[in-house]
């Protein structure tokens, strides 16, 4: 009997490129791995790669199955940092080679896979109750692209 160690799997759709994208996301991600591919050949799309891969305990699946699909905004990974230099470094490391930055700690790869880098202080400092705090921290929000955390802790703190 299989084990359901995970029950919902993120996949992704590539023209061509799954296989070098989860290699680059698995040298993003410390911790992480390819778990393994398979080659289908005579499908509709002619060959198609399907790549499984692991990044920090999360698992995925990418295929590359031709150019049917794109990626847009209205999917997003979030990448929860508890420093600086880790936002600093996924910004760095994620929009290298062609990526793209965006508003608000949003980016895009240089795949067009949309992620948000965001220190994992702010979901606190959202919710925090305080209107006067929220405000601060929202104005702060909507002037970044890249999240400076110490600016947002003092937005959060007011002063």
């Amino acid at each position: 009997m299989t084990t359901i160690a995970q029950r919902i799997v993120p996949h992704l759709w590539f023209d061509k490129e799954a296989v070098e994208a989860a290699r680059f996301y698995t040298s993003v991600f410390k911790g992480s791995r390819i778990t393994g591919t398979t080659t289908l050949r005579d499908t509709p799309s002619g060959t198609v790669e399907i790549v499984t891969f692991e990044l920090v305990g999360q698992e995925f699946q990418a295929i590359s199955a031709g150019p049917l699909f794109t990626f847009n905004e209205s999917i997003s990974f979030i990448v929860k940092c508890d420093t600086q230099e880790e936002i600093d470094y996924y910004w760095s490391k994620l929009t290298a080679d062609g990526g793209e930055e965006s508003m608000c700690g949003w980016l895009k790869d240089k795949y067009g896979l949309s992620w948000q880098i965001v220190p994992a202080a702010m979901e606190e400092m959202m919710q925090a109750g305080d209107p006067e705090k929220l405000a601060r921290v929202t104005q702060a929000v909507l002037q970044m692209r890249k999240f400076d955390l110490g600016a947002l802790q003092r937005a959060y703190d007011g002063t």
